[in-house]
């Protein structure tokens, strides 16, 4: 009997398996991430930092959700739970950083604002065909932190300037023509894809594996956390205090068109 370890959680399911965590959203219908289920991935986090033989660290979207991530909970933008929302959501990557393993994000339908940003922060992406990745904070009338510190550095940087500045959608094929997406398959064929990558990383050993990460880490992304610390002030303490800000995130709720103060 292979090493087994399932977490009861509400909105995610948990387990690791053969040396594997598996993080599988589960918040039907298109798994928006709420200040509960942020907090759940970071304790599930939490867990896989205590596992020293960890090859991998999977995260991937349950089968009766309609997207990866529709991003993170709009209401939650709001004045008096934005700061425990972006606490929630920046201690995910934060973690990730932390614990230095391999991150697999395997993608089926859209990833879009913090589920892109997940994408970003993860090492390999496997996607389906109709996989789909964009940050459309702008048009809320606020933009995304992660994305702004990494999409530039894996993308490269009009794209990335593009893609957040106009909140535009970009199809699996140009994901990963853009290096967001390692790998594009039927879906089909995403298990079975994932398995092969899995199965290389097992047969390393593990802390070979963090230390690569590691040193990755410190030549491609130097001092991600300082500067996610000025994007959160910049974000926290002039962006939401905006009007239109308030106003974007208001509008959004009540399903009609904002009417920008520009200010």
């Amino acid at each position: 009997m292979r090493h087994k370890m399932t977490t009861e959680f509400q909105n995610i399911n948990f387990q690791i398996q053969d040396r594997v965590a598996r993080i599988t959203l589960a918040r039907p219908p298109l798994n928006v991430l709420n200040i509960a289920m942020m907090r759940e991935i970071g304790g599930a986090l939490n867990e896989c930092a205590r596992q020293r033989d960890l090859a991998a660290i999977v995260f991937n979207s349950a089968p009766d959700t309609r997207a990866f991530s529709a991003g993170v909970a709009v209401e939650e933008h709001a004045p008096e739970t934005v700061y425990q929302m972006l606490d929630a959501f920046h201690a995910i990557f934060r973690s990730l950083a932390q614990i230095a393993k391999p991150a697999i994000a395997i993608v089926d339908g859209p990833a879009l604002g913090g589920g892109c940003e997940l994408v970003a922060a993860c090492d390999i992406v496997i996607a389906s065909d109709n996989a789909r990745f964009g940050q459309p904070e702008i048009k809320l009338g606020v933009f995304p932190p992660v994305a702004a510190i990494l999409l530039p550095r894996i993308i490269g940087d009009k794209r990335a300037r593009e893609l957040v500045l106009t909140g535009d959608m970009i199809e699996a094929s140009e994901a990963q023509r853009l290096g967001l997406v390692n790998h594009v398959v039927p879906v089909r064929e995403l298990e079975q894809k994932t398995e092969s990558v899995l199965n290389k990383l097992r047969e390393l050993s593990a802390s070979a594996l963090t230390l690569a990460r590691t040193a990755l880490d410190l030549g491609g992304r130097p001092g991600f956390e300082s500067k996610l610390e000025e994007v959160e002030n910049l974000y926290l303490h002039e962006l939401m205090k905006t009007e239109d800000a308030q106003k974007g995130v208001q509008a959004f709720m009540e399903k009609r068109k904002a009417a920008w103060r520009h200010r």
